[in-house]
């Protein structure tokens, strides 16, 4: 079995991987940057659904690149996907990523108001007072503050990355955000994740077009 196994170099597995779902695509292409959007998701969850499911507004893609090279700040709901964001590439722009789930004045806040520490966070993004792209990768709550945000005048993102996952609202809060009237890239359905949300991010990031 050992034997059957092609040993590949390490800068060559990135390159290989995207040549395999390239071809497992059958000929399916989108127009730049949307199409490096889909093939990263792919490669980072080896699920060909992403290739139905995401969904674009119009020019979203580009407008997430345009803001992230003019600086834009990246405001996560989870550690994990402000970790999974290239923040040297970020940095290279003028911006940066921020999380602020596990600041404790967040936590007390949300159990004083009852509601979600995601919530309380994206109200922390959208007071920055700077340019922003909310990357969403685990709380519909979030998703629904955001929406309510928007509503309100208090904030006007670059682009919204709604890819939370689960079960419980996390359906109806992404369609909410496809109609809030700002750009969004959004998995429609039960899938995405915190690895999804930082995927986007970077794959905005690395676009050289």
């Amino acid at each position: 079995m050992l034997n059957e196994i092609k040993i590949v170099k390490p800068n060559e597995i990135e390159k290989r991987s995207m040549e395999i779902i390239t071809q497992e695509l059958n000929g399916r292409t989108w127009p730049e940057p949307q199409f490096s959007i889909v093939k990263r998701c792919i490669h980072t969850s080896a699920d060909f659904d992403y290739a139905d499911n995401l969904c674009f507004s119009e020019n979203a893609a580009m407008l997430g690149v345009e803001a992230l090279r003019r600086g834009a700040v990246i405001v996560t709901d989870t550690k994990m996907a402000w970790s999974g964001i290239n923040k040297k590439k970020l940095a290279e722009y003028g911006g940066e990523a921020y999380c602020f789930m596990s600041d404790e004045d967040v936590a007390k806040e949300a159990q004083e108001r009852g509601c979600t520490r995601a919530a309380i966070c994206m109200e922390r993004g959208a007071a920055l007072g700077k340019e922003v792209i909310f990357a969403v990768g685990n709380a519909p709550t979030a998703l629904i503050r955001l929406y309510e945000l928007i509503q309100e005048g208090k904030v006007d993102p670059a682009l919204i990355i709604g890819a939370p996952v689960g079960f419980v609202n996390v359906v109806e809060a992404k369609e909410l955000i496809m109609t809030a009237g700002v750009p969004y890239i959004v998995p429609r359905g039960r899938k995405g994740g915190s690895n999804i949300a930082a995927t986007i991010c970077n794959a905005m990031l690395y676009y050289k077009g």
